[in-house]
This record gives structure tokens, sequence and C-alpha cells, in this order.
């Protein structure tokens, strides 16, 4: 079965500057989001409230960018509505993921279910 392992979800990303923090402009700029959208999904996404400094700026922490490409990824790359990366982060534990180093996210669907049919033929025989 076809799968992606992101082991570095910063791909694109690696001209950041290595810091503790990153304002939001600076995050829209390593991740290619624009700064509204990033406000939408902290309403979305209950994990996503960053920090914020003293003049009320939000400050973002390297795993943030991290969980923001992998949002986006799911979002725009795999097609998945809000609420079905939602879920999939739920489903997939995102944030041991990250912190272990390494998402497998399903790219292949096709495969996927192949597989299966042929788990189920196999069953189905031992019947």
């Amino acid at each position: 079965m076809a799968q992606t392992t992101i082991e570095d979800p910063t791909d694109g990303a690696a001209d950041a500057p290595d810091k503790r923090y990153y304002r939001i402009g600076e995050v829209s700029r390593i991740t290619g989001v624009k700064p509204y959208v990033l406000r939408y999904w902290e309403s979305e996404f209950r994990w996503m409230s960053p920090q914020k400094s003293r003049s009320k700026q939000r400050l973002y922490r390297r795993r943030d960018i991290d969980m923001i490409l992998l949002i986006k990824k799911l979002l725009y790359e795999q097609r998945f509505t809000i609420a079905g990366a939602r879920r999939k982060l739920r489903d997939l534990g995102a944030t041991r993921a990250l912190d272990s180093g390494t998402l497998v996210v399903e790219t292949d669907h096709r495969a996927r279910f192949r597989k299966i049919r042929d788990e189920l033929r196999l069953i189905r025989a031992q019947l």
C-alpha cells in the first residue's frame, strides 16, 4: 500500500530561521498560508491557539508550523474538508506522531481498498 511518511513536514520551510517563536507574518511566508487563513484555522482546530505576546501578537512555535503544514497538506493536497481533516488528525494522533517524528498518511486509496478486498477474500476462503 502506498503511503507517505512525513518525517519532516516542513517541506519548503528549510530556509526558515531557527527561532523559538515566529510571528504570524513569518509563519505565513514559511507555510504559504495567508494570515487570515491561519486565524480562521485557530477557530476550527482547538489545539491551534498560539501564545500571544504582551502586544497581543500571535507567537507560533516550530511545532505549530509543522502542524500547520500537515493541515495544509490534508486540506489542499488530499482534499479533506475542515471536519474531515479534524477527524483525520484526531484518528492519527497527530500531536503524538509529530512528537515521535513520523506521521503516516494514506495517499493511494485504491491500493488500500485492494488490500482490504484481498484480506476479505482470504477470510471468506477460510470460512
